[in-house]
């Protein structure tokens, strides 16, 4: 089962003073025909439950990207989405009193911040829509630390002190190969939801999807990009929804996608080593995570003997060992032999820094949450789950697994006050409204229930939706896809992401369709600049080889 720090990061927002943005214009302009004015009490209006409107703000900008300057459009918006089973030719009329708005559909206003080159026809440049994941988080990660065109700026591996914090412009945007739309899932950032049983008709893998799917083609006929190449940018729990979303569009709408991108990816919640020992039987989740510990211990210097050589050879070792030896001895349970236990607790304190002692306890089964707190407990540290090269003092020396994330400590305040200050001074959208951060009520109501391609009926249990993925690809031969991670990301370890794609059962022709790249950096690769320079590079030129474009 997935809970719920593995992807959704419920921080809070504090203010900020910007600093250094590129100018805007004077005035916002506002599309009289297709759009209405952000009132200020829209965030109570969903609340209560009364019907939504589409919005667009635009203002322009500019960056320089690659040493080019780009001049561009910015849209700061909601489009409105139904659940799978609305029909609008069957909907009730909507009236003023509390009893009528009870019975009126489920929909959502979702919330997005394109950003279209200027001078540039639709059908000749490519539109990316990029998400975070959580489930229910907002896409503020992607959007100021990533591929937006201004980018806050965090320590590399450590805390990042209190505000101002410092807004740059991204010489590492995607607005050199592509227009880009940064999209809020349901309920989170500014976008809200409401209807009766509202939660019903967004919470969950396959009623997530949809909404998104719903987003993009409204997209596409509001700003007329149908016949520009399209591609998918998801990281963490939005590497499933893509996966989802992708088969969805291809399959049931007819929306060939170029390319799906994924950061951070794991498709079979399975394979999730947060609470492996609830699942017991499934040993898969140990051997994923290993080389991720390998490569924490070598990062930290934390290896018997110190470091032995560069962090990628030393990891293709471990890879090996995890995947043969490993593998192996766990799935021999407790027919193990004595001595084979004993030599695999050595080898696994070789490559994690743990004690042998500690590894025999744990009956060779390190979880996430054991290895971030006793890695570094001789010096009163915890080390990160979502980034391992961040550390801070443990909060309880007693217990048995870490008590927060230190990475997560660090760097959140700088996103939620870039942001906050951001969209509502340059992009002059969401005054006298609330931003979340996630969904507030996205715990307790998603439904990992999902119905796979050729499943007659919604499958229960964790969630896998590799075969949506193989589905994609299968139906549409040219789709590609780009997987992206860190090796010191334990909330989706790289090694998960590896497993998943080598195990779609794709046919031998579809297998150079995916193509990896791998970076010394966490779950958030744009946390450290050289990884994001180097990430950059390797999307742009994937979207140039895939775009179709002459």
């Amino acid at each position: 089962m997935m809970g719920r720090m593995v992807r959704l990061w419920m921080f809070g927002a504090t203010a900020f003073a910007l600093i250094g943005a590129a100018p805007v214009a004077e005035k916002p302009t506002i599309s009289a025909e297709r759009s209405a004015k952000p009132s200020d009490d829209g965030a109570d209006k969903a609340d209560r439950g009364a019907s939504f409107q589409p919005e667009e703000v635009l203002s322009d900008g500019s960056v320089t990207v690659s040493g080019r300057r780009v001049e561009y459009k910015a849209a700061a918006g909601t489009i409105i989405v139904h659940p799978k089973d609305w029909d609008d030719a069957a909907q009730p009329e909507k009236k003023g009193n509390a009893d009528d708005k009870k019975k009126e559909s489920v929909e959502a206003s979702m919330f997005y911040v394109a950003y279209f080159k200027k001078g540039v026809p639709a059908g000749e440049r490519p539109v990316t829509f990029l998400f975070n994941g959580g489930p229910g988080s907002s896409t503020v990660w992607l959007h100021m630390g990533a591929f937006g065109p201004k980018r806050v700026v965090t320590a590399d591996d450590s805390y990042t002190p209190a505000a101002p914090y410092r807004l740059v412009d991204n010489a590492y945007s995607l607005l050199d190969v592509s227009d880009v739309v940064f999209i809020d899932a349901p309920g989170a950032g500014f976008s809200r939801v409401a209807g009766e049983d509202k939660e019903k008709g967004f919470y969950g893998i396959d009623p997530d999807a949809h909404a998104f799917g719903e987003f993009i083609k409204s997209f596409l006929t509001r700003y007329s990009r149908w016949n520009s190449p399209k591609y998918i940018f998801g990281e963490s729990y939005g590497t499933p929804r893509s996966a989802v979303l992708a088969n969805n569009l291809e399959t049931v709408d007819s929306i060939n996608i170029n390319g799906v991108i994924m950061l951070s990816a794991a498709l079979n919640f399975d394979l999730e080593a947060d609470w492996p020992q609830y699942n017991s039987g499934i040993d898969a989740p140990y051997i994923v995570s290993l080389p991720t510990y390998a490569a924490t211990a070598w990062y930290h210097n934390r290896l018997p003997g110190g470091r032995s050589g560069a962090l990628e050879p030393f990891l293709a070792e471990v890879e090996r060992f995890a995947w043969t030896d490993y593998a192996a001895a766990l799935q021999q349970g407790d027919q193990l032999s004595p001595e084979r236990r004993e030599a695999m607790a050595q080898q696994l304190a070789r490559y994690t820094g743990l004690s042998v002692a500690y590894i025999l306890k744990s009956d060779l089964r390190i979880n996430v949450g054991q290895f971030t707190r006793n890695l570094e407990d001789d010096a009163g540290l915890t080390v990160g789950r979502i980034d391992t090269r961040f550390e801070g003092p443990s909060i309880d020396l007693l217990s048995r697994e870490a008590d927060y994330d230190p990475q997560q400590a660090a760097v959140a305040s700088a996103y939620v006050s870039a942001f906050n200050d951001y969209v509502r001074t340059r992009l002059h959208y969401g005054n006298g409204r609330a931003f979340k951060l996630s969904a507030p009520e996205v715990d307790a109501a998603w439904s990992y229930i999902h119905q796979p391609p050729g499943a007659a009926t919604p499958l229960a249990g964790a969630g896998n939706v590799m075969p949506d993925l193989a589905s994609a690809m299968k139906y549409n031969p040219g789709l590609k896809v780009l997987v992206l991670g860190g090796y010191f990301d334990l909330a989706t370890p790289y090694a998960e992401g590896l497993f998943e794609m080598h195990h779609l059962g794709l046919p031998p022709a579809l297998r150079d369709n995916i193509e990896y790249h791998y970076y010394q950096s966490g779950h958030m690769i744009y946390l450290h600049e050289a990884s994001l320079k180097a990430m950059h590079d390797d999307v742009a030129a994937f979207i140039r080889r895939t775009d179709n474009l002459p």
